[in-house]
């Protein structure tokens, strides 16, 4: 699980608060913030939209525009860099942004007349201070509509071009997943980054069954669908918001992608098991966990962000769920094996909770976040390769340092919304080498039927390469010797 960020600094201006802005101005200034800030979407979206009058349209058109460009950035840029004089990388980042979020109403948006856009975005510009530049921007966006779309780079020349500016994929990543997997699978990761996630949801059988929450929601005129491999998901059609759903208020489910759904099935916690959680915020496969353990035993819960720790509390709350013990503690590089650096966090209460072996332990690690670029799509224009390093390093401590808290004969299981070697079967190979103790099993037993095809020749649950409509998750279960 990918480390959230602050966004402090997309906060909208004073003079804002309490102001209706258009859907176009909330967008421009989303994009703006997150390449400021380098904050996850969602975050920011919400923090600069806080305080505004904002209708329910406008938001959802805001929001729209807002994921549309950033899955859509290098095309974009692409597409715009061939009717300018100005190369996009060399423009003010107002302009560009205006720019890329006008070019994706006229590319991209059926709905939209092209007027509309055009008029908005030359507005839009003008009303910033400095420079006038509402002529260039009115010109280049005519040349996009008047002149026709270039043909794509040819893969037969640069395939890594081609699937970069085709998919709106960074180069460099695209390299990487040519390398590591051959063509064909860096192909369909580029396509499922450009892919709508479906809106999914885990049944809370702490609440009844997923019988009785289908039911519930087709009383309410809610269309929903089994999932193919989850026994406890329900995917949904057209319900629109989904914090407004009844069934979500009363506790009856979680949203949860289908492949983070199968990742407490391989631990298989029992009822009356000792669970660790090690990067537990905001909830999803710990309260999953307490449900499969029927809300008996205990689950220790550690997060070094506090504020996401506090979305757990508050979901096992709403899902009824009561042995939870949560704490806010960083297992990760340098962070000292104890208490985060915060003042709620109570030093003597952490290390007791460590003290006794746990049963099983959870390592939904920190990772690049690069399986699920469709839900994040800010990660194809703030991630490096770095970010896989730093990933990586992150996860060898975290690894490290639980491997001493599982008892003999437990059972651990590593996981990551990353398909990246370095932080899978790499990061799972060193560590067995490091820990002789610990031997690998594979996850066939604990994977549904009708999701086998999801398991790898080591044993591994991998869900990038797939046609099941997924989040790229990897997952494997170890077991210490007797």
């Amino acid at each position: 699980m990918g480390a959230r960020q602050s966004t402090s600094s997309a906060k909208p201006p004073a003079s804002s608060t309490g102001r209706a802005w258009s859907a176009r101005k909330i967008a421009a200034a989303t994009l703006q913030a997150i390449e400021r800030s380098r904050g996850f979407s969602d975050d920011v979206f919400d923090h600069i939209t806080k305080d505004l009058v904002v209708s329910e349209r406008d938001r959802h058109l805001a929001f729209e525009l807002v994921y549309g460009v950033l899955r859509h950035y290098i095309t974009l840029d692409w597409r715009l860099d061939q009717v300018s004089r100005k190369a996009m990388v060399r423009l003010p980042l107002t302009v560009a942004t205006t720019l890329r979020v006008a070019a994706y109403q006229l590319l991209y948006l059926d709905r939209i007349p092209a007027s509309a856009a055009v008029n908005e975005a030359v507005q839009l510009i003008r009303k910033q201070p400095g420079h006038n530049w509402s002529g260039f921007v009115n010109a280049v966006l005519r040349n996009l509509l008047r002149q026709s779309a270039p043909p794509m780079p040819d893969p037969g020349v640069d395939a890594t071009q081609a699937l970069s500016i085709r998919y709106a994929c960074p180069p460099w990543l695209v390299e990487r997943w040519r390398v590591s997997f051959g063509l064909m699978k860096a192909e369909h990761l580029c396509q499922q980054s450009l892919g709508l996630p479906p809106l999914t949801i885990r049944t809370n059988s702490l609440r009844g069954s997923r019988s009785d929450l289908l039911a519930r929601l087709q009383s309410e005129g809610i269309l929903a669908q089994e999932t193919t491999v989850s026994p406890v998901g329900l995917t949904l059609d057209k319900c629109g918001n989904p914090g407004q759903l009844s069934a979500l208020k009363d506790g009856w489910c979680y949203v949860e992608d289908e492949a983070a759904q199968l990742i407490p099935l391989l631990l298989d916690p029992q009822p009356g098991d000792r669970v660790l959680d090690a990067c537990a915020a905001p909830g999803g496969k710990t309260t999953h966990m307490a449900q499969l353990m029927k809300n008996q035993g205990t689950i220790v819960a550690l997060d070094r962000h506090q504020g996401r720790l506090d979305r757990l509390v508050s979901n096992c709350a709403r899902l009824g769920i009561s042995i939870v013990q949560p704490a806010h503690v960083d297992l990760s590089p340098s962070s000292g094996h104890g208490p985060a650096e915060d003042s709620s966090t109570t030093p003597l209460r952490v290390p007791s909770m460590l003290a006794q072996p746990f049963d099983r332990i959870l390592v939904d690690a920190p990772c690049s976040a690069l399986g699920i670029l469709r839900r994040h799509p800010e990660g194809k224009l703030l991630k490096s390769l770095s970010t896989i390093q730093h990933a990586q390093a992150s996860q060898r401590e975290i690894l490290d340092r639980v491997s001493d808290l599982l008892r003999p004969g437990g059972i651990l299981v590593y996981s990551a919304c990353s398909v990246e070697p370095e932080e899978t079967t790499e990061i799972i190979s060193e560590f067995c080498q490091k820990h002789p103790e610990y031997s690998q099993e594979s996850v066939t037993p604990w994977v549904p039927v009708a999701g086998q095809s999801l398991i790898t020749d080591p044993g591994h649950l991998c869900t990038a390469f797939q046609t099941l409509n997924m989040d790229g998750f990897f997952a494997c279960r170890l077991k210490k010797s007797e």
